[in-house]
């Protein structure tokens, strides 16, 4: 007996127009059953506008959404197998918690002690057990997140959808929510979209991040795809930190270049079907830069220059230098190695910086 390969969602050639305005083009996706899929963009891209077709509070304009296989154009959002938490969880404060977990069962008619029961089980899941008489208010924010969540689940949707979830709460427990979060949708073995602008949130918790960008996909893969190989310049900009540079291939030897950029400073990379003139976009990872305290060090890579320490920023394990471009005066960010070599790195020093060819990121840049 073959397993069933079905995805939990699939969106095929999704568009949707506002008048004139262009907020999502033809994208395609597909979701397997009991993943985790983020959705990852700056504020108007039109993240919200796909995560709202999908639970059918708008229609496209074209294209079509399948859950389980099967079509949902013209489902009514009540009528469709998925549920969503807003960013504001909208939990019902003259409820308790148990009243407002129960409450999407009560609408379906459920009796009363199934209601009960499916109550009890999922705050024992989300390892809130016996705070069902508790008001909301007395909750912690981790503790409404959770409760939002539990809202959902119980409900047993094929596919629960996250708005921005974590964007109310402070910082610290935020980052403990992505790993609660992550822990949740594992312990329900339920497919999740979540949809963010926060990089940190869908690189930590995502099986599969799209990156969007003005209506589009650019890219859809691992966390660890979209950092170490961004396949366009709005990515490798988009995820991660990264240091820019523009401006136009000098040499040319296979698949070996030289670009010189806008202030001059000569970058050796590397790259499939460069051409003498194209304008690109160079990025390196600030910790692909290495800090070397003598020329000797430097000079074994490719891309090498003397700079000077303009600031050191610390962040424990996270730490970073910048160092100035002698020939633009702008900086550069350099991870700080975690050696007591570099302990005694002062603003003002004289280091070597380096990189090697592959670490310098090439892509066509229109602009220039």
């Amino acid at each position: 007996m073959t397993a069933d390969l079905t995805p939990d969602l699939e969106c095929r050639a999704l568009t949707r127009h506002f008048g004139d305005v262009v907020a999502v083009q033809g994208v395609d996706f597909s979701v397997p059953a009991g993943s985790f899929f983020s959705i990852l963009g700056p504020s108007g891209c039109g993240k919200t506008t796909i995560m709202r077709m999908i639970a059918g509070f708008l229609e496209p304009t074209s294209g079509d959404i399948l859950i389980k296989g099967r079509s949902v154009l013209g489902v009514p959002p009540n009528k469709r197998p998925v549920n969503m938490v807003f960013q504001h969880l909208a939990l019902f404060p003259m409820m308790n918690v148990a009243e407002n977990i129960g409450y999407g069962l009560r609408r379906q008619g459920v009796a009363k002690v199934e209601i009960t029961r499916r109550t009890g089980e999922v705050l024992e899941r989300i390892n809130l057990p016996g705070i069902g008489t508790r008001k909301v208010s007395e909750l912690s924010g981790g503790q409404r997140q959770r409760v939002a969540i539990a809202r959902c689940m119980v409900l047993q949707p094929d596919v629960l959808l996250l708005d921005e979830p974590l964007g109310a709460l402070d910082l610290k427990l935020r980052e403990k929510m992505k790993v609660e979060l992550k822990a949740l949708q594992a312990e329900f073995d339920t497919t999740f979209v979540y949809i963010t602008h926060d990089q940190g949130e869908a690189l930590v918790m995502s099986d599969a991040v799209a990156v969007m960008n003005a209506g589009r996909f650019e890219q859809v893969g691992a966390a660890r795809d979209l950092y170490y190989r961004p396949e366009t310049a709005f990515v490798a900009g988009f995820v991660g930190e990264a240091n820019r540079w523009r401006g136009r291939v000098e040499t040319v030897d296979g698949a070996l270049a030289e670009v010189r950029s806008e202030s001059g400073l000569l970058i050796r990379t590397q790259g499939q079907n460069l051409r003498l003139g194209d304008k690109v976009e160079i990025f390196v990872r600030p910790e692909a830069i290495a800090i070397n305290l003598d020329a000797k060090t430097a000079a074994a890579n490719p891309n090498q220059m003397a700079v000077e320490v303009s600031a050191l920023l610390f962040n424990g394990a996270n730490s970073r230098v910048l160092v100035r471009d002698p020939q633009s005066g702008a900086e550069i960010d350099v991870a700080l190695p975690q050696s007591a070599e570099y302990s005694n790195l002062a603003k003002g020093a004289q280091v070597h910086i380096s990189w090697g060819r592959e670490q310098a990121l090439c892509f066509a840049d229109a602009t220039l």
